[in-house]
């Protein structure tokens, strides 16, 4: 099965990798029919999304694809307001459909070194993205609110530019697990755990 990861820079960092860090940790968590197509792109928005999906997404006919934009989007120097956010959105799922849609909710940041944006305004961007899960039907993973249920959330979020945005090796665990565990219940196939796996505890 063909999976396309369509996102920002939390979908495309290499942490140090020679090849993108949640493309890597999927692969671990994923069987091996799994073909696995990193789309992330360094500082987009979702107005930037819907100008590369068709070269960058709908010509690779994907069985999924995840959807994780938020970020640059609630930034404070560069916001898309929050309708225009919400029709990107839509407009994104409509082109992909919503059956092979997941909709995953920005990360949170650590304010106390992430000054471009706060989780209040995350927090907004975030709801968009589950009210659009809701009336297109589509696939769902509120990151959001899930990170922030974590304990010592700081180191979680903590990766090479320790910028409290880019996470590392603790948030790409984090993520990937909730990729595949949402991927599992959506398509049934199993899935390989390996036992160094991070508990998401």
């Amino acid at each position: 099965m063909r999976l396309v990861l369509f996102g920002d820079s939390i979908t495309a960092r290499t942490e140090g990798h020679d090849r993108p860090l949640l493309t890597i940790k999927l692969e671990e968590k994923l069987s091996g029919t799994w073909n696995i197509i990193n789309a992330g792109v360094p500082g987009n928005n979702t107005f930037d999304a819907l100008e590369r999906i068709e070269k960058d997404v709908l010509i690779h006919n994907p069985d999924f694809v995840t959807v994780l934009f938020g970020a640059n989007d609630a930034a404070f120097h560069k916001m898309v307001q929050l309708n225009d956010f919400a029709s990107n959105l839509t407009n994104i799922v409509t082109a992909i459909t919503s059956k092979k849609t997941i909709l995953i909710s920005p990360a949170p940041v650590d304010e106390r070194i992430q000054h471009a944006r706060n989780n209040t305004v995350l927090k907004q961007y975030a709801e968009v993205v589950r009210a659009i899960s809701v009336t297109t039907s589509s696939h769902y993973i509120d990151l959001f609110t899930d990170m922030l249920g974590i304990h010592n959330l700081s180191v979680t979020l903590r990766g090479l530019r320790n910028d409290g945005l880019h996470f590392g090796e603790l948030g790409y665990d984090y993520l990937s697990d909730l990729i595949s565990n949402e991927l599992l219940i959506i398509s049934g196939k199993s899935l390989n755990y390996p036992e160094s796996s991070c508990s998401r505890n």
